[in-house]
């Protein structure tokens, strides 16, 4: 079987690129793009029956790390190959907002994707960022656009490649750190890491591991009442959404399996478990085989969006759900 990195990236970014090699990225309104699979009447109340997906920009190596910024009424996105973020604004469509997004200079031949990755954007308006190239936490200035890495370390030795993050309101930043971003993976010389791991980083700099027992930790989010951390494995083998209790200190406690995306896998759907979000009254929107997967908080399918590509990330504002597939972002509306 192909190897848990080379099918959640190599493959399927590979496979995206190939048509849009060296095109632009323009702006497409009103595309159809794929559908909604109900499985359960609640779904309705998430997802109008009249909603249908819609390509709003395409033309990206592979789209990463959604997420909607409520001051200004605009999506930001991470090309991650590419090492760009983009910033997309209705009726004007997207453009390359912040190049490079991740390690600047000359790109050694250790890493493998440059970009930033996972977005999210804190209570005073900063941009946070899983800089996979850059191999660090760090936070931007969104008028400056200062850098400061917030973590590049853990116990001396750097982190891997950080791909995701879930902000506390209290300032904690939750985040994941698997082997993607490396030339080779896990066999990278440059890894000096054992373990892909799930981190939680303090307010006050301190970076406490969550896990260590993951191959392949990826998308990342926190429950609306921040007592329930939800984390993806990317690993065909164990392709799974696991639910850690958190305590009133933010500390994880032993992970339950919230969801089993195998039978997508064996049916060879495009796409790995990855990114999510999760809205206001706990509903989580997690990616994985076929599509979106809309889940109760007690792990309850109640469908799947699907653009018929990989879908890598979804986030929510502005009442639509935006997703990071493929070549493309897409939206759909939500009730």
């Amino acid at each position: 079987m192909t190897s848990p990195t080379a099918s959640r990236r190599t493959i399927l970014a590979a496979i995206a690129a190939l048509p849009l090699a060296g095109c632009a990225a323009r702006a497409v309104h009103g595309t159809d793009a794929g559908g909604v699979e109900r499985l359960d009447p609640a779904l309705d109340r998430i997802i109008p029956r009249t909603a249908h997906v819609e390509t709003i920009a395409t033309g990206y190596r592979w789209a990463e790390g959604p997420v909607w910024n409520a001051r200004d009424g605009s999506l930001l996105f991470s090309d991650v190959p590419a090492n760009v973020i983009h910033r997309w604004v209705p009726g004007e469509g997207a453009r390359p907002w912040l190049d490079p997004s991740g390690l600047a200079g000359p790109i050694p031949a250790e890493i493998r994707e440059a970009g930033a990755n996972g977005l999210a954007i804190d209570r005073a308006g900063s941009l946070v960022m899983g800089d996979s190239g850059s191999r660090t936490v760090a936070r931007l200035d969104m008028a400056t656009r200062a850098k400061t890495v917030l973590a590049d370390r853990f116990e001396g030795k750097r982190f891997n490649s950080p791909n995701d993050v879930a902000l506390a309101h209290g300032g904690a930043i939750y985040f994941t750190d698997p082997p993607y971003g490396l030339a080779g993976g896990d066999a990278s010389p440059v890894k000096e890491l054992a373990f892909n791991g799930v981190y939680r980083l303090a307010s006050d700099g301190a970076v406490t591991l969550i896990d260590d027992g993951l191959s392949f930790p990826n998308g990342i989010a926190l429950s609306p009442d921040e007592r329930t951390l939800y984390v993806s494995i990317s690993d065909p083998e164990r392709p799974e959404l696991l639910a850690y209790p958190l305590d009133a200190a933010g500390r994880a406690g032993t992970p339950r399996r919230l969801f089993d995306f195998r039978a997508g896998v064996a049916a060879k759907q495009p796409g790995l478990p990855d990114g999510m979000t999760v809205d206001a009254r706990g509903t989580l929107f997690a990616t994985g085989p076929g599509g979106v997967h809309v889940l109760t908080p007690d792990g309850r399918l109640l469908g799947r969006i699907a653009t018929g590509v990989a879908i890598a990330n979804c986030a929510i504002g502005a009442g639509y759900l935006y997703l990071a597939s493929s070549d493309r972002i897409a939206r759909i509306a939500l009730a």
